[in-house]
């Protein structure tokens, strides 16, 4: 048994505010409809935000193999949150791009992000935020400019 007087240990006090982040994000997707996102749906949405790719690219830009790139666009598409098109630039390549739905959800998670966001500084104050984003942006590998680069891709 834990001794009550010690701190919680951080790596699960990260690991509870994230899980909470998360249920909270999906309690509002799924109050404005999108109830059937995925886990890897969040990250396909911000690599698609900037500009369409074929499966090929995403699969780079994600870190994953073509396959399991090509598996996730397969249900996505399924699920209507993306659609692919013919490349202009070369007839037997498809370009994946953010269906409608697709933008309203990932617009709809840049949103929960901003007010979520906003809740902290009204909760904590501005200078705490700023203080836990430098920690944060730490912990994962350095300042938000040398983040690694596949997941400041993903900020595009």
């Amino acid at each position: 048994m834990t001794d009550p007087t010690q701190p919680l240990d951080i790596g699960i006090l990260i690991a509870l505010a994230y899980q909470e982040f998360i249920r909270e994000l999906r309690e509002m997707h799924a109050e404005a409809g999108f109830d059937d996102l995925g886990r890897s749906d969040g990250f396909v949405f911000r690599a698609l935000a900037a500009t369409p790719m074929t499966v090929g690219d995403l699969a780079v830009r994600l870190g994953i193999s073509k396959q399991g790139a090509a598996q996730i666009i397969d249900d996505m598409e399924r699920r209507g949150y993306v659609e692919r098109r013919p490349d202009p630039a070369d007839r037997r390549a498809r370009l994946v791009s953010l269906s409608a739905r697709g933008d309203a959800a990932l617009a709809a998670a840049r949103e929960f992000h901003h007010r979520y966001e906003h809740r902290l500084r009204q909760t904590h104050g501005p200078e705490a935020i700023a203080t836990l984003r430098r920690t944060l942006e730490s912990m994962a590998g350095g300042s938000e400019r040398t983040i690694d680069p596949r997941l400041r891709a993903l900020y595009l």
